[in-house]
Order: C-alpha cells, then sequence, then structure tokens
C-alpha cells in the first residue's frame, strides 16, 4: 500500500489523481490533500477518501471545513505553514505535486527537502528554481517523477537509453483554440474561445496558456531541468490531434515517440505507480480510425510566447521566474477580462525588459524575482486600463 499526498487536489489533476486511487484502493491510501479555498470541493474528498491530515492555504475556508465536519478525526492545517507540513509528512510515499502556478514552489521544495519522492504535474516550481529543485533531490537520493503528458512522454521515450545519445528533445503542442486565426482575429478573442481546448480539458490557467502556447514554453523549460538537457537540443511540434504527446530523437537517427489517447490519467499513475503499469483499461488507441496524424513548425510570430520562454531560458538566472510571474498576472487579468487576449505577451514583454535578472543562488531569489514581476506587470496592466 502506497501513502499519496496531494498538493492541489480540488483541481483537474488532483480529481484524476483520486480517481486512479478509487480504481486502485488495495495499491493506494490518500495521507494527505492540499487545496487553496475550495473547503466544500475538499469536504467531499475527506469523506471519500478519508485522508490523515488536509490543509487549506485560505484559513477562512480552513475554520468553515472546521465548522462542518467536527465529526472527523482528520486533521485541519491551514496556511502556507499547514500546507508546507502536510507536504513533508514523514509517512508520505509519494508526493503529487499540482497546486496551479508559482504557489506550488514552497512546499514541493519543502517535499523534497525532507526526503519525500515527488511526481512533479505543476510545471512552474520547475520553470522559477528547476536548478534548484534537482540539486535538492540528488542530495536527497531522489528522482523527481513527471506528471505533463508531454514530460511523462519523453521520461518513457528516454528510459533504458544513454542520455549522451540523445540528440532532440520533442514536444509536442495542439496548438490550442487559435492555431488558425490569424493575428488580426486574436485581437478579438473572446475569452469564452480562449477557453475551448481542442483536446484537452483543463483548469482555466492551463487553457489560456495553451492559447498562447505560453504553456509549451513553460515545458521548454521544465524538460531542460528535468532531462538535463541543453537548450539548443529542445524543440516544438505543433501535432494537432494530440496523440504522440512527445518524442525523442537519438544521434543514430533513431526516433522514439510516446502515443495514447488524450487522457491525464494515463501518466498520473505511470508516475504514481512507477516502474509498474496500472491496468487502467482506456479506450484502444486505434489509428486506422483516426487516419492521419499532422505535424506543423511553430508560429513564433503568431505565438511570441514560445520566444519569450527560449529567451528566458537562454537568459538564466531569475528570468524563468519572472517570465512565470509576468504570465499568472497577465493570465489573471484576461481571466477577469481586464485586458485583451494580445494584451498577455504585452504585459509579459513589458515586465521581462523592465526587469534585470539575478543569479540564481536560493529560493529567496526565486521569489524576490516573482514578487517584483508581479508589482511590475499589475503596474503595467492597471496603467493600460
Amino acid at each position: 500500500m502506497k501513502n499519496i499526498i496531494i498538493l492541489g487536489s480540488t483541481g483537474s489533476i488532483g480529481a484524476s489523481t483520486l480517481d486512479i486511487v478509487a480504481k486502485f484502493p488495495n495499491r493506494f491510501s490518500v495521507l494527505g490533500l492540499v487545496a487553496g479555498t475550495s473547503d466544500e470541493k475538499l469536504e467531499e474528498q475527506i469523506r471519500t477518501f478519508h485522508p490523515k491530515v488536509v490543509a487549506l492555504a485560505d484559513a477562512t475556508a480552513a475554520r468553515r471545513l472546521r465548522a462542518r465536519i467536527v465529526e472527523s478525526p482528520v486533521e485541519i492545517l491551514d496556511g502556507p505553514q499547514g500546507v508546507i507540513e502536510v507536504a513533508c509528512h514523514p509517512e508520505s510515499d509519494l508526493v503529487i505535486s499540482a497546486i496551479v502556478g508559482g504557489a506550488g514552489l514552497v512546499p514541493t521544495l519543502a517535499a523534497i527537502r525532507a526526503g519525500r519522492r515527488v511526481a512533479l504535474a505543476n510545471k512552474e516550481p520547475m520553470v522559477m528554481a528547476g536548478q534548484l529543485m534537482q540539486e535538492e533531490a540528488h542530495r536527497q537520493g531522489q528522482s523527481i517523477f513527471p506528471v505533463d503528458s508531454e514530460h511523462s512522454a519523453i521520461f518513457q521515450s528516454i528510459e533504458g537509453h544513454r542520455r549522451e545519445d540523445v540528440r532532440r528533445i520533442i514536444l509536442t503542442a495542439s496548438g490550442g483554440p487559435f492555431w488558425e486565426h490569424s493575428l488580426e482575429e486574436m485581437g478579438q478573442a473572446t475569452l469564452h474561445q480562449a477557453l475551448q481546448h481542442p483536446n484537452w480539458k483543463m483548469g482555466a490557467k492551463i487553457t489560456i496558456d495553451s492559447a498562447t502556447m505560453m504553456n509549451k514554453g513553460l515545458e521548454i523549460i521544465e524538460a531542460r531541468w528535468l532531462f538535463d538537457c541543453p537548450p539548443a537540443q529542445l524543440e516544438v511540434l505543433i501535432h494537432r490531434e494530440s496523440i504522440i504527446h512527445s518524442l525523442v530523437e537519438y544521434r543514430d537517427g533513431s526516433v522514439i515517440a510516446q502515443l495514447g489517447l488524450p487522457d491525464m490519467r494515463t501518466p498520473i499513475s505511470y508516475a504514481m505507480n512507477y516502474p509498474e503499469r496500472l491496468p487502467l483499461e482506456p479506450p484502444p488507441l486505434d489509428l486506422g480510425a483516426i487516419g492521419k496524424l499532422t505535424f506543423y513548425p511553430p508560429d513564433f510570430e503568431r505565438f511570441p510566447c514560445l520566444n519569450l520562454a527560449y529567451e528566458a531560458l537562454q537568459g538564466g538566472g531569475t528570468l524563468p521566474a519572472t517570465l512565470n510571474a509576468a504570465n499568472e498576472v497577465a493570465v489573471d487579468a484576461f481571466l477577469k477580462k481586464e485586458i485583451a487576449f494580445l494584451d498577455i505577451v504585452t504585459v509579459i514583454r513589458r515586465t521581462i525588459d523592465a526587469s534585470v535578472p539575478q543569479p540564481l543562488r536560493s529560493l529567496e531569489d526565486a521569489l524576490e524575482a516573482d514578487q517584483r514581476a508581479r508589482e511590475k506587470a499589475s503596474q503595467f496592466i492597471h496603467s493600460h486600463a
């Protein structure tokens, strides 16, 4: 029996993880759950999976939860320290890190420092401080297991092969809802349109990131640290069907890819039960019925967020943390209808241009860069409004 902790249990990744736990109750037990403000959904999860400890980042939400489940033996913690305590619980066998955005960095790094095995579903911690996270994981004798479909595909395609034989890592991207739109059309894009991902059902923030293709830019930065791969060897390929999740090319010309229907339970379950695969019994991949798989080079002119991510990766230091923070603020403003869709990249560009990258030597360096970038991005948004 493997004791699981889920950071971000009320989001889409958390719900899929709990679905796997429910299907395999003899393999997994829910030890702890962490949410932000969704106390009602967390209550449902507590009553179903009976964790030993939970935490809500929002103290008010935690008080509401305590008032409703006084009969339950579950320990309810709150605030940043409560989240960290759950993440570092000594009885855990695996921590699934799925808190959306940069908020996941501190508890995820704390779990690694505590010697916990981590499966990473949120890319932002690795974007903000990937070098620090990998250095700490090596000190603890642990590996960080990827959960993102693209990084899981790379992990599966690289296993059993020599890393020095890798020539290229190619992350596939669906292109999002606006792949066939002109810049003029994207300038008029509504929030509803931007939230219509063609293949995946995800949370609002990551769906908008897919529409701008910043999602793929962040994944490039994450892949650099997860697989210790030079930026020049990381590429993006548009693959509208989302069947091939990523590819690895070797120096003899061989290309190995991982294919599957768009279903996050596959990469989640692989990280949860590695190296054994769980019998999820999904619908079979019928390539004959699909008929064809299409591929296109990325369009950096219409989707400049990709360029911004490469620039941040090449610049190094605290620049990726700045990029991530500016993007989070800009996407939040778009979701609140405070700015237009194309303003997202403008806010990010202006924030990066106004920032002076610093060496990344500590967690505090990343957090300070994050805070400064959020303040600058907010100023640009308010001045634009």
